[in-house]
């Protein structure tokens, strides 16, 4: 089986572990597609304080915003009389739009309980002039109507006395009060409301022990329950991409993206400026599908509006996507994610056992033909004509398929067996080095916080054309890698090593450094774009090679470098960063990943090859709690890396050998293998 096809069997292997330990994912990753409610005391503003549009930041988040009083926004809570929200009316929508459960925010970043609770007086039963409990209205309506039901919960709370400080950025710690109120009112919901299908933890920074404790809360109290990944430290069921946001692959771990209807805001704002539903419901339907191929769950939100009533706009986008899910439904609910990698201008593709489906959301290829290699026989097509010829399977499409945005056009393959998918590049040589640089990457989620977060590298792996049969394999890496466990596969055999070297390699003279300039980049989001394209070197400020100085959390440093060298080969730097570091060497990622909890100042080898001549590289500094930033690159003094030999428990033969790399020693599946400094070579 092709490479790419045993990365699918692998990605299938983890979700059927997962559903093993947790019964509720086999349901929750086949919904697919779930309503998500913002609605509490906030929406009753509707985006405006003293008259007048606060344009600054999300509605939700008003209160800190427009620089309320607490005792000033607790006092609106009297004037709140949501008489409209209509729980079963919202969930026959959600039914009706093809949504399959409903998540709504039990308390958002201003603690206002929109429950009955015993914890806190500040909360929709004891405050509103009629008393009510939002949760258990959504909760009965959805049990009526066969939804599931999910409960958004921050874990950061304005109001809460030993909550602060509170920051514009609303990562902050959480106190050991603040945890236990928290780990009380998570009780209180997963005890008093029937099954939750998924608690969506949002914003804060918990300490590791922190996360751990409520995940485990949350699994005494109901095991089926699905964890969102902000809960934080890489403890989740499921990841949760930055909002509006999509990875840009597929993951080897569950994941979701939550989108607003607007991107400007999340809750109900009375001037917001919604333009066409024939559009937005073109936006959201194409997001929907472009999630859905990516192996993802959509949830889609709405913010009901001060009387409790859902937006006419909101209703009128989800009742069109809902009938274009009542006739092709069967494309999304269930599948799985594209099983090519490639990305295609004329659509997208999502799977489900002998069926391929694709969508045409793109634009219609000049010949009007869509080619794709696989192994199998096709027993039928629909939406389109197809045959296959020669290993690829041909499809048959006109411009008329793509003529209505809001209507996208579906072609359903049906084979005789699951689909195999072809790879659609030539092997390696036996000849070659194996690298990060030449491998094909397996992805996680890793989820510190909201910024905290990346797509992290679990596993290398590569196709190799074995022309002369070889019994042996040589691992060559830097004393940093030295004693790691690792697993290797090759063939399908697994090979649990302990990196222990029989031999060092001597490389060549340290390479030479010049040209260092730094600078700062905008945001705090360490999950950014992979490189710096579009960066000017005139944007650096001249900097020493280590730098040292003040910073506020929550943000990115960048230190750009010229390397000279008289040969191409590998060499060994040695990068310092923080609490997190990603390394860009020639346009390329070579490394990233976060550095265990609150590290000031960490230094590391680098393996990189380089050409001769001049080359470009950057390092990234992330910095997350700390004062003081540390940045800095330089060749190393001692230029020799580590050889080990292995030798295979059978001799790989001649023809297409698959091969793969992982880290047997991380703290959690979703973390970065970090064996970027790895290198493999064959026998030859």
């Amino acid at each position: 089986m092709k490479r790419l096809a045993a990365a699918l069997l692998a990605f299938a292997a983890i979700f059927q572990i997962i559903s093993a330990e947790n019964k509720g994912f086999e349901r929750w990753n086949s919904d697919k597609y779930s309503m998500f409610i913002h609605f509490g005391l906030y929406s009753h503003l509707g985006g405006v304080w003293d008259g007048e549009p606060v344009r600054r930041g999300y509605s939700e988040q008003i209160q800190s915003f427009a620089g309320i009083f607490s005792d000033w926004y607790a006092r609106t809570a009297y004037d709140f009389e949501p008489v409209s929200f209509n729980a079963d009316s919202i969930a026959v929508l959600a039914k009706e739009a093809g949504m399959r459960s409903i998540v709504f925010t039990s308390k958002h970043h201003d603690g206002f309980c929109m429950y009955d609770t015993e914890t806190t007086s500040y909360n929709s039963m004891d405050m509103l002039g009629r008393g009510r409990d939002f949760v258990r209205e959504l909760s009965e309506a959805c049990s009526r109507h066969g939804l599931n039901f999910g409960l958004y919960f921050s874990l950061i709370d304005w109001n809460f006395p030993h909550a602060y400080p509170i920051s514009s950025h609303n990562a902050d710690f959480v106190t050991p009060e603040h945890h236990e109120f928290s780990k009380s009112q998570v009780k209180e919901l997963l005890t008093g409301y029937g099954p939750i299908s998924e608690l969506w933890f949002d914003m804060g920074s918990l300490e590791p022990w922190q996360s751990q404790e409520l995940y485990d809360l949350v699994k005494s109290l109901q095991p089926d329950c699905m964890v969102s990944g902000r809960l934080g430290n890489d403890v989740y069921d499921f990841a949760v991409m930055a909002d509006n946001k999509l990875p840009q692959t597929a993951l080897h771990a569950p994941w979701q993206s939550a989108a607003s209807m607007f991107p400007e805001t999340w809750s109900y704002r009375s001037w917001q400026e919604r333009g066409e539903v024939v559009d937005k419901v073109a936006e959201k339907l194409r997001t929907l599908i472009d999630v859905v191929s990516r192996g993802g769950n959509y949830l889609l939100n709405i913010g009901p509006a001060a009387d409790g009533s859902v937006v006419p706009f909101e209703k009128e986008v989800l009742l069109h996507i809902g009938k274009w899910l009542e006739e092709n439904g069967e494309a999304i609910y269930g599948t799985s994610a594209s099983p090519y990698r490639e990305e295609y201008e004329w659509g997208k593709i999502t799977m489900k056992g002998e069926r391929l489906y694709l969508l045409l959301t793109g634009t219609c290829p000049a010949d009007g033909h869509i080619i794709l290699s696989m192994n199998g026989r096709l027993r039928e097509s629909r939406g389109a004509k197809a045959y296959l010829y020669r290993g690829k399977c041909h499809v048959q499409v006109t411009p008329d398929m793509y003529c209505d945005p809001t209507d996208v056009h579906v072609v359903e393959l049906v084979f005789d067996s699951p689909v195999e998918v072809l790879a659609g590049y030539a092997p390696l040589s036996q000849n070659e080095t194996l690298s990060w640089a030449n491998s094909q990457p397996e992805y996680s989620y890793s989820c510190f916080d909201y910024y905290s977060n990346y797509r992290s590298t679990v596993s290398y792996a590569w196709t190799v054309d074995v022309h002369k049969p070889a019994d042996e394999i040589e691992l060559i890496y830097t004393p940093d890698e030295e004693g790691r466990n690792i697993l290797l596969e090759v063939d399908g055999a697994d090979i649990p090593l302990t990196l222990t070297a029989t031999d060092s390699i001597q490389l060549s003279s340290a390479p030479q450094l010049h040209g260092f300039g730094y600078q700062r980049i905008r945001g705090g989001v360490f999950d950014g774009p992979a490189s710096w394209d579009g960066i000017s070197a005139a944007s650096f400020e001249p900097s020493d090679s280590l730098i040292e100085r003040p910073v506020m959390p929550f943000s990115n440093h960048l230190m750009m470098a010229s390397v000279q060298v008289p040969a191409s080969g590998m060499y060994v730097l040695d990068v310092t960063a923080g609490n997190g570091m990603e390394v860009v060497v020639n346009r390329r990622t070579q490394a990233k990943h976060l550095n265990p909890y609150r590290t000031v100042c960490r230094a590391e080898k680098l393996l990189v090859d380089l050409s001769e001549g001049e080359n470009r590289i950057m390092v990234r500094g992330y910095n997350r709690f700390e004062n003081a930033l540390s940045l800095g690159m330089a060749a190393s003094e001692d230029q020799t890396v580590l050889s080990m030999r292995v030798k295979l428990p059978a001799a790989l033969r001649k023809g297409h050998r698959n091969i793969k790399v992982s880290a047997a020693d991380s703290v959690s599946t979703h973390a970065d293998c970090r064996l970027h400094n790895l290198r493999i070579r064959l026998d030859r």
